[in-house]
């Protein structure tokens, strides 16, 4: 009888339901916009495992796209993410252009400067220091605002990035990255690129 009962209360426990508070996780810092989990960066820089898509936001949904003209040689990759496009180039070295598209201001234009600019090892600038690096170029989108900036290390790394905001309310970064020299030979052609952009 004794087993019997000892059974019972066992069993009686086992059906006992408990309550737990889960935190909710905290989505990964978007490289170059606060908030946002992805640009659609190489696998290297994006996040891993079975759950990983769910904390890449959907694009958004531009109104009227950017469009361009690309020059001889160079071609057009479907982006991803918050990346809208790839641009592979001819030149060869270590290079990279892309197109990304993020909702609203993006967090505005100095953050997005000072966030580039520290990821090839470069100090902050201040508002000032943002005019003087400017340079505006006009195309049928609108002015495009031009930074050029290289880095000061051993082994230099460069990028030129084109800052545009469409009517929409979409901010556009157009980026060509990677070390100095394939940069300075691709110049050229992501310029031309630059002032071909027009809306949709």
């Amino acid at each position: 009888m004794g087993v019997g009962l000892l059974s019972l209360a066992l069993g009686c426990r086992s059906d006992q339901v408990s309550h737990y508070r889960v935190p909710k996780e905290v989505a990964a810092t978007h490289p170059d916009h606060p908030g946002h989990a992805s640009e659609g960066m190489p696998s290297q820089g994006m996040p891993s495992g079975p759950d990983a898509a769910a904390n890449v936001p959907p694009p958004p949904t531009p109104k009227g796209s950017l469009k361009w003209s690309l020059p001889k040689g160079w071609s057009e990759l479907p982006g991803g993410g918050m990346r809208f496009a790839t641009f592979k180039t001819p030149v060869s070295g270590k290079v990279e252009a892309t197109v990304v598209v993020l909702p609203g201001a993006a967090g505005g234009e100095l953050p997005n400067v000072n966030r580039w600019r520290g990821q090839i090892g470069l100090p902050p600038l201040d508002e000032a220091g943002l005019a003087k690096a400017r340079t505006v170029l006009k195309t049928k989108a609108g002015a495009l605002n031009v930074y050029d900036f290289t880095s000061d290390g051993q082994v230099k790394s460069r990028m030129v990035v084109g800052y545009v905001t469409t009517p929409d309310g979409n901010t556009w970064f157009l980026k060509l990255t990677g070390d100095a020299e394939p940069v300075a030979k691709a110049k050229s052609d992501f310029m031309t690129i630059l002032g071909s952009i027009r809306l949709d």
